[in-house]
């Protein structure tokens, strides 16, 4: 009797350590599945750069933005500079500087301010042979270059721009098409004019319009340097 009712008491003790040990288990798990639910709902940490993008410091305070820096321009002139008239222009050329190459001659046109206050220049001059002031024109005008781009001139009371001026020889042309001639005057417009300002100096050129003897670059601060072509 007492055996059987030891037996009976082992088997209801097992059998509790059994529910305890399942009860653990089970809540072993909801544990686990209850975190893993809370580490994918939670916010993600911001990083630490975006405070500094945002430009607070760690004691909380703003740090103050760079100031902009503004572009500039060095072929803008000052909004109160006018263009360099003509009539307060000194226009020359320069023949026993530059030089030749490639049956070409190189010689640099010159302006002056005579004006006493600063104007400015900008672009190409406009260049042709002439048979004398006023008179008709010889050949076809001097084409823009497309090697050197516009800048803007600023030229002080008496200061000097110069401009090169290529002049090609006539004999580089057939005689049949080119019609050599001689040509004793150039007529040049300052950038930006209608007046134009005479030269006088004589060329051999083509007679013919449909020939290109000349080739004119923009106007270029300072005065032209011996020896230093375009």
């Amino acid at each position: 009797m007492t055996t059987n009712r030891f037996r009976a008491g082992f088997r209801v003790g097992l059998g509790g350590v059994t529910l305890v040990a399942v009860a653990a288990l089970a809540a072993g798990c909801g544990s686990s599945s209850g975190s893993g639910t809370s580490a994918s709902s939670a916010a993600p940490s911001t990083p630490a750069s975006s405070n500094a993008s945002s430009g607070t410091s760690g004691s909380g305070a703003a740090s103050s933005p760079a100031a902009p820096v503004a572009p500039t321009s060095k072929s803008t002139p000052a909004p109160n500079l006018a263009a360099c008239a003509t009539a307060n222009l000194s226009v020359s050329l320069v023949s026993n500087m530059g030089g030749g190459a490639a049956g070409s001659t190189y010689v640099p046109i010159q302006f002056t301010n005579t004006a006493g206050t600063a104007c400015a220049m900008y672009g190409f001059p406009g260049v042709s042979l002439v048979t004398g002031q006023n008179g008709s024109q010889i050949g076809a005008p001097a084409q823009r270059s497309g090697n050197s781009a516009k800048v803007t001139v600023t030229l002080a009371s008496h200061a000097t721009a110069h401009a090169w001026l290529q002049i090609a020889e006539a004999g580089n042309y057939p005689a049949s098409s080119c019609h050599v001639t001689t040509a004793n005057w150039l007529k040049i417009f300052p950038p930006g004019n209608t007046a134009a300002a005479y030269v006088n100096h004589s060329f051999q050129t083509c007679s013919s319009a449909k020939v290109v003897t000349m080739t004119i670059d923009p106007v270029r601060t300072g005065a032209a340097v011996q020896g230093q072509l375009p």
